[in-house]
């Protein structure tokens, strides 16, 4: 493997940060995506049969993606051509496909590693399709971002995507143990500490590392314990950007919840929206939306308590507002569902596309001319306030149109009630029908 930058004199001399010092130099010392590297891991696979395709690697920071692409070149005898989409532009791109024409005169194949792949344009990305399609280059694109939006149907179509995780518990030890064997002592927490640091990384091993390098820095008396820690090293902000993939994810994830009548797990959700930046009134327009669509008539005080909780906001802002929003959560969740009215909606609306402008049936129709009076207008049409039980049972629908039921009250809540008045009035219906077709 080359890589294009010739070494300085004295780099090796230079400070590194205790990251950069622990990077793997094998595929196996990569911890956390043994489904990607594991024995029977996609990747693995191409790399044992030497036989290496065009990817993209898709996963949080410090997850081991830019390890990864430069241990597959290494395993393959690639030459290897790291740019980054946040410092190259059109022409490096030009500078790296004429190298790798070269390298494929030469009977070598080039891995062109690009950071931050979604940050290239589409034209820039289109740049790279003849030489990926014609196998100038395998391409290797890293993004925290998610494909489907970022990148170019075509480029992935040319490309298989890989979905590395967040490093969970046992992986970020696994950081921590090597940190500590480099160092040559214990990192200066106590048990739950060290636990907390884990947790403060939120999934990220090289902020992890750079935590455990501050820390090693530190000139103690004592172990740190839970609070201490918290005092003397930063929280990882979490991941959450309200124009990207996150914050479809969690308003997601809030949704189901509701849906799924799991208060407590609505309430994190809203707590980790809240606590990334997202904007309150985004979700209380959310929760408003949500009592009409997946509550309803189930519990019509859904729809009252959102838009309660909305104003609220608007008069007293964060962070006071915020109870506001999370009472409407607990509320929303706790009460009874239905898409019944959804449903109905959905359903009338497929039916008057397909019916077109079929006109209303004339004894429901005003008759505020003359010439209205004599087509018929308004003729045989029965106030039902006159009508016994206050329902006349005439047909309100077009007159060659059969009637159509849409709405269908669930046995919950109070369309419950509804459930009941409707089966009456539909026995009302067929009687008074066929009185009118009784002979006299």
């Amino acid at each position: 493997m080359t890589v294009n930058s010739a070494p300085g004199l004295f780099e090796h001399e230079a400070p590194r940060p205790l990251a950069d010092r622990l990077r793997p130099e094998s595929l196996d010392a990569v911890v956390g995506q043994d489904h990607l590297l594991g024995v029977d891991g996609a990747v693995r696979r191409m790399i044992d049969g030497q036989r290496l395709a065009s990817m993209i690697l898709w996963g949080p920071p410090g997850t081991g993606k830019t390890t990864i692409a430069r241990l597959l070149a290494e395993g393959t005898a690639l030459e290897f051509e790291p740019l980054s989409a946040v410092f190259s532009g059109v022409a490096d791109l030009r500078k790296v496909f004429e190298r790798a024409k070269g390298n494929r005169l030469a009977g070598k194949g080039t891995l062109l590693f690009i950071d931050e792949i979604h940050r290239f344009n589409r034209a820039q990305q289109d740049g790279f399709l003849p030489y990926v399609e014609d196998g100038t280059v395998i391409l290797v694109g890293a993004t925290t971002e998610n494909p489907s939006f970022e990148l170019n149907a075509a480029l992935l179509s040319r490309a298989q995507v890989f979905v590395l995780n967040r490093l969970d518990g046992d992986a970020l030890e696994t950081l921590l143990a090597r940190a500590e064997s480099v160092a040559g002592r214990a990192l200066p927490l106590d048990s739950d500490a060290r636990i907390a640091l884990k947790a403060m990384a939120d999934g990220d091993g090289r902020f992890l590392l750079n935590l455990a390098e501050e820390l090693f820095a530190l000139k103690l008396d004592a172990p740190l314990d839970s609070a201490a820690l918290a005092q003397t090293v930063q929280r990882r902000a979490p991941l959450y950007d309200k124009s990207q993939e996150g914050h479809y994810n969690l308003i997601s994830a809030l949704h189901k919840s509701l849906r799924g009548s799991d208060c407590d797990a609505a309430l994190y959700w809203l707590a980790r929206m809240l606590d990334g930046g997202e904007d309150p009134r985004y979700i209380a327009r959310r929760l408003l939306r949500f009592a009409y669509e997946d509550i309803g008539l189930a519990e019509p005080q859904a729809a009252v308590q959102a838009i309660t909780a909305w104003e609220t906001f608007e008069r007293l802002g964060s962070p006071e507002g915020e109870l506001s929003l999370a009472q409407a959560v607990i509320y929303l969740a706790t009460a009874p569902k239905s898409n019944a009215a959804y449903k109905a909606y959905g359903m009338a609306r497929r039916s008057a596309k397909e019916t077109g402008s079929l006109m209303p049936p004339k004894h429901i129709l005003n008759a505020p001319t003359k010439l209205m009076k004599e087509l018929g207008y308004g003729d045989g049409y029965a106030y039902d306030h006159n009508a016994t039980d206050a329902f006349s049972g005439q047909n309100y629908f077009p007159e060659s149109m059969e009637r159509e039921q849409f709405y269908e009250p669930v046995e919950r809540g109070f369309e419950r009630d509804l459930r009941k008045r409707l089966d009456y009035w539909s026995r009302l219906r067929v009687e008074r029908q066929n009185d009118e077709s009784e002979p006299e």
